[in-house]
């Protein structure tokens, strides 16, 4: 038996006219077309072929109009492949869900992969500072707050009816407050979670719209801005020494009842002794002989100028 290039031949010798040395062990590849790596487009009809119950609802979105109607650039004009990617490796294979984008947290793509296809129309305003920001750095997705395939909320393609609802899905300590007897109007819709905080993020601590505190609070409440002649340094320092933001069980947002929230600072004896002697266990309401100043709006009764007083003679905040 000897070796020939066509294969094994038995009883016979015959001469190569190939050297041994360009023998190939490999198996010559097929004819046809070498398949490309890369994902085409496949255009819109193509997804709503199957997708149609999806394709319904996006029908009824800002994203829709404004790809059907006034594309900007190329990209608007894919339609569904502006967000999700060239998408022939998808029709394909459906079950393979490394061929297109999906904006889910089962999805083959990380988080930050999905937010940089938003991020490539949605790159202005306050998403200037999305990198960086609480929201961003905790892995939170643009599709865990927002809804792209159906008109849900009036505005901004919302999870759910309202940005507040939307941010209660992950702030239940901040529903809970905002049911408290005394609570600012968002339940009743007079103002909204983004009036105060920005989530795409903000430059100042806890996503607020202003420089600090006080100055957010000023938008709404400019009476306690001041200049003041006669200022009450707690007012001036930071309105949550005093006030809840969200909610509370005391009147006026109070962080406790007055004046009890008064004596965690006056509480010094001497001439101003009957602030101190509040506490006492006869004065209070439920003692043997209550103290009148515990009526009404206690300590405020005479200093009505709480935040600040511009009056001559305003020093104790009475007028």
């Amino acid at each position: 038996m000897r070796r020939h290039v066509g294969g094994w031949v038995a009883g016979v010798v015959l001469v190569s006219l190939v050297p041994a040395v360009c023998v190939s062990e490999e198996p010559t590849p097929a004819a046809g077309p070498t398949p490309s790596a890369e994902p085409t487009y496949v255009g819109e009809q193509s997804c709503r072929v199957c997708h149609v119950v999806e394709a319904e609802h996006w029908d009824g979105t800002p994203h829709a109009a404004v790809f059907h109607q006034n594309p900007r650039n190329a990209l608007e004009r894919r339609g569904c492949e502006a967000c999700h990617g060239p998408a022939s490796g998808h029709v394909a294979d459906p079950a393979d869900r490394s061929a297109i984008v999906s904006f889910t947290r089962g999805s083959a793509y990380d988080v930050d992969h999905q937010n940089s296809m938003c991020l490539e129309c949605h790159d202005s305003k306050s998403r200037l500072i999305w990198r960086g920001s609480v929201h961003e750095r905790r892995d939170l997705g643009c599709s865990d707050c927002h809804n792209t395939m159906a008109k849900i909320s009036p505005a901004g393609l919302l999870r759910t009816r309202s940005a507040s609802e939307t941010c209660f899905t992950c702030h239940p300590k901040q529903r809970l407050e905002f049911r408290k007897r005394s609570h600012m109007p968002l339940l009743e819709g007079k103002i909204s979670c983004t009036d105060c905080h920005d989530p795409h993020g903000s430059d100042n601590a806890f996503l607020l719209r202003a420089d600090s505190v006080n100055q957010l609070c000023y938008r709404c409440h400019a009476d306690k801005r001041g200049p003041f002649l006669w200022e009450h340094a707690p007012a001036r320092e930071n309105c949550l020494n005093c006030h809840r933001p969200h909610g509370s069980n005391h009147a006026a947002l109070l962080v406790s009842s007055m004046p009890f929230l008064c004596q965690e600072c006056h509480a010094q004896s001497g001439l101003f002794a009957h602030v101190g002697g509040l506490l006492t266990q006869g004065n209070l309401m439920r003692g043997s002989s209550p103290d009148e100043r515990l009526v009404n709006r206690s300590c405020v009764n005479c200093h009505s100028q709480i935040h600040g007083s511009n009056h001559p003679s305003g020093v104790r905040l009475h007028r």
